[in-house]
């Protein structure tokens, strides 16, 4: 396995090399038949707006693969060349035809991997102000302006009215535009904004066997 961070760029001078040790036996067959000239073809498979367009363009150094922080816009199989004899497939993001854990399609439609419309936005940062209050209460009140112990009263949906308000996201009435803060709130979540933060926890309980 091989990790890379399209931010940093970490890994990802790795990734040729990595890639011809994989396949070091499909190599020698190759050449062995004077096809040692075909490219390496790959497909890159993921849920949507995981970053697999990113990928591409870090590794193709440019911008060949749209790409927005949004899911659903590759609709279309697209080959891309990177590093010379390698090409890479950038297909639609997928997911699975339905969750038997309720837990990953909140987690999903957090990430942004499912459509926004689909789920309400504001129930859905109610939701994950209930998460982030109970996991990272310092990184809320830090980027928000506003205590641990305020914004841990009352429920989420209230949590997210003191964020909107904080913000100057107010209607006619002097009235939260909870909308709109919801928005905000879902894209700085995505955005890395808020701070470093996983919405999945290893299982803690390890068994050793001596």
């Amino acid at each position: 396995m091989l990790a890379v961070d399209c931010r940093s760029r970490k890994g990802l001078k790795a990734f040729p090399e990595f890639v011809r040790g994989a396949l070091t036996e499909l190599l020698a067959r190759r050449e062995s038949k004077g096809m040692s000239g075909q490219p390496i073809r790959m497909m890159i498979v993921g849920v949507p707006n995981v970053g697999k367009s990113s990928l591409i363009n870090r590794l193709a150094g440019g911008r060949k693969a749209r790409f927005e922080d949004r899911p659903g816009v590759t609709r279309a199989e697209q080959w891309v060349k990177v590093a010379g004899s390698m090409e890479l497939l950038d297909m639609p993001g997928v997911l699975w035809p339905k969750f038997d854990d309720p837990a990953v399609g909140e987690n999903l439609a957090l990430t942004g991997a499912v459509k926004d419309g689909v789920v309400d936005a504001e129930k859905l940062a109610a939701r994950l102000l209930e998460r982030l209050r109970a996991d990272y209460p310092a990184l809320l009140a830090v980027r928000y302006g506003i205590s641990a112990d305020a914004l841990s009263e009352g429920s989420g949906y209230d949590a997210l009215c003191l964020i909107g308000r904080k913000r100057g996201m107010l209607l006619p009435g002097d009235a939260v535009n909870t909308e709109r803060a919801a928005i905000m709130l879902l894209d700085e979540l995505r955005g890395g904004r808020i701070g470093r933060i996983t919405l999945e926890k290893l299982n803690s309980h390890l068994t050793v066997n001596a």
